[in-house]
C-alpha cells in the first residue's frame, strides 16, 4: 500500500487527537509531540490497523523515531 506522507500525516493527526492544534512533519520526533503517550501509539496502532489493514506492535512504534519512520512501517 502506498499512501502519501501528507495523507499519513493527516490520519496521524486524526489518531492521536491532539487537544491543541500541533504542527508535524515527517521529521517531527515523536517524543517531541506533547500529547506523545501509551494512549497516543495505541491510537497509532488502532489507525494502522483500520486505516491501514496492517498490524503494528508496541515494540514497532518504540523503534520509530520520526513520523517518517511510523510511514515505512506501511512498506
Amino acid at each position: 500500500m502506498t499512501i502519501a506522507i501528507a495523507d499519513f500525516i493527516d490520519q496521524f493527526q486524526t489518531a492521536v487527537d491532539f487537544q491543541e492544534p500541533v504542527e508535524v512533519t515527517a521529521d517531527t520526533e515523536l517524543r517531541s509531540l506533547p500529547e506523545w503517550d501509551s494512549l497516543a501509539a495505541l491510537g497509532v496502532i488502532v489507525m494502522f490497523d483500520v486505516e491501514f489493514g496492517k498490524t503494528i506492535t508496541g515494540d514497532d512504534i518504540k523503534a520509530c523515531t520520526t513520523i517518517a519512520d511510523l510511514h515505512r512501517l506501511l512498506g
